[in-house]
């Protein structure tokens, strides 16, 4: 069996060369997409959300934050006081449409213009279908579904116009999916719903965009493990304890391990992928590896990956086994 799934992975590997760039995409010049723009961002407060404020402030692009969360919506505004850009901010809950409608038309007021949307902010429930409710799985949909729709329906027409009126403007929106968007995973039903609708809906939207012609496009990002607040603000239920998982404070903590990239480095990429006008951008070799999985074994992708990390865990246990070995050898 070890073997088996060794020689699937070699194969995956070599056949998908091409399509699993593990190494970092050389850095492009995208100065002159965003100076002098607008960009709103929502969940700006931490994060990639935060990162990709300082990057587009780097650039001289203006930005419009916001953030559930006043006290860190303001830190982000501080670290932005050295730019030479114009920074706004709104604390606003992206689950109320009203809310989010009046943010943008508050964008236009202050700004005069807005022509990127990067609808960022997000949630995490770690729950079996079975142990969730009916409220936590509303919660999450509200948020990382219904926030992405409130904000490309609030913000679509006004980048629209902002591009219209000057062949010098930019336009795009920027919609968060996931790795969790293309794979689903046990513990994760409602985050998988919600970041695969947000995958269907701007995969739809980038191609009605691309039938009108209008100079706006879509981008949809599925980062892997970034490391945000994101575990720390999970909320769950001990039911994954009957899938023989972890609960409590070691669900979140073992969801921790599993962020690794940094939240700078992704919000980059982002503002490559957007620049470039990327129809999909995947971050990181774990997004990468197993989106290709998927690919190659799409009925059985969680049998291939659930074996990739039975032989992980057994070679890891065979190194920690010669390594214990060799300790005992040398002090013998």
């Amino acid at each position: 069996m070890l073997n088996t799934v060794s020689g699937n992975v070699s194969a995956i590997a070599t056949s998908l060369r091409q399509y699993l760039p593990f190494s970092s995409q050389q850095d492009l010049d995208i100065t002159s997409y965003y100076r002098n723009h607008v960009a709103a961002i929502t969940g700006a407060g931490s994060g990639m959300g935060r990162e990709l404020a300082i990057h587009l402030a780097k650039m001289g692009c203006h930005v419009a934050l916001s953030d559930i969360n006043a006290e860190q919506l303001a830190q982000t505004k501080d670290l932005l006081v050295s730019y030479d850009v114009k920074v706004t901010t709104t604390v606003l809950d992206v689950s109320d449409n009203k809310a989010v409608e009046a943010w943008a038309d508050s964008v236009m007021a202050e700004h005069g213009k807005v022509n990127f949307i990067f609808n960022n902010a997000g949630v995490a429930l770690y729950s079996s279908v079975e142990g969730s409710s009916i409220s936590e799985l509303e919660w999450v949909m509200d948020i990382n579904f219904w926030g992405v729709v409130y904000g490309t329906k609030a913000f679509l027409p006004l980048i629209k116009n902002s591009v219209k009126e000057s062949e010098k403007e930019n336009g795009h929106i920027i919609n968060i999916s996931s790795l969790f968007g293309l794979t689903a995973q046990p513990s994760q039903s409602a985050y998988n719903a919600s970041k695969f609708a947000v995958r269907g809906f701007t995969e739809s939207l980038r191609q009605e965009l691309d039938i009108q012609r209008c100079g706006v496009s879509a981008t949809c990002i599925h980062p892997g493990g970034i490391k945000t607040n994101i575990a720390n603000s999970a909320r769950g239920n001990d039911s994954i304890s009957d899938l023989g998982m972890r609960s409590g404070r070691k669900a979140i903590s073992s969801f921790n391990k599993f962020l690794k990239f940094d939240a700078s480095a992704a919000a980059w990429i982002i503002l490559q992928a957007a620049a470039t006008n990327q129809p999909r951008c995947l971050i990181g070799s774990d997004a990468k590896m197993i989106d290709a999985v998927q690919r190659v074994f799409p009925a059985r992708y969680s049998k291939v990956l659930n074996d990739v990390n039975k032989l992980s865990r057994q070679l890891k246990g065979k190194k920690r086994a010669k390594t214990a070995n060799r300790k005992a050898a040398i002090v013998n």
